[in-house]
């Protein structure tokens, strides 16, 4: 499963891209507004941090519109995949500008129709947002499940992208699931490596090395 991180902050990008565990970025209007910095500004030094896809969602809501701001997006680098929201008039814009080579993320599903209409209309990723559907009394894995058993059924290329990723639970299910991706904060990355025992394990390690009095040569 690849590893997305969903901020716009470029620290964190940063140390996320030097595990060599990072696959990707997602950004969303939110994410760069409460960075302060320039849309376009920061976007492009995003691209530059990484190799694979970094989503920059436009923010009309009208094709035509959409349409403008992806051409200006997609100028940016190599690498931007274009977000739009999952209506009519994003959909078209999904079918648009994938026919024409551009990677399109189609965010806020929230059903596997809706995720069966993104596959149709040709998208690259589909973002369901799994804690937002369980905060409203849903279960965000069975949505991850119906989508993976229907892009199955019919050999959709479309990637489920699991987005709104709260906890650890949440990337593990979605891996054993079968998802592609898991776009998620930096602090759910960073928990992902913590475990009780292996840090009682590296406690204990450096408890006994301490008492040989030694050193590793040349440190």
């Amino acid at each position: 499963m690849k590893f997305f991180v969903d901020t716009a902050d470029i620290d964190d990008i940063k140390e996320m891209a030097e595990t060599g565990l990072l696959d990707g970025v997602t950004t969303n209007p939110s994410l760069i507004a409460k960075s302060g910095r320039d849309f376009m500004e920061v976007t492009k030094e995003i691209c530059g941090l990484v190799d694979g896809p970094v989503s920059a969602e436009v923010v009309a809501l009208d094709h035509d519109t959409m349409m403008r701001e992806a051409e200006s997006l997609r100028k940016i680098a190599d690498n931007v995949c274009i977000k739009v929201p999952l209506t009519i008039d994003g959909l078209k814009t999904c079918k648009a500008l994938t026919s024409d080579g551009t990677m399109v993320n189609v965010t806020l599903c929230f059903s596997a129709n809706q995720a069966l209409l993104a596959a149709k209309a040709g998208a690259t990723f589909i973002s369901p947002f799994v804690g937002r559907h369980d905060d409203n009394g849903f279960d965000g894995m069975e949505l991850i499940r119906d989508i993976r058993l229907i892009y199955d059924n019919y050999l959709f290329d479309t990637e489920i992208l699991v987005a709104s990723v709260r906890h650890a639970t949440h990337v593990l299910e979605s891996a054993k699931i079968g998802a592609d991706v898991a776009t998620m904060p930096p602090a759910v990355i960073r928990g992902l490596f913590k475990h009780v025992l292996t840090e009682k394990g590296i406690e204990g390690f450096l408890k006994d090395w301490k008492t040989t009095g030694q050193s590793i040569p040349g440190v």
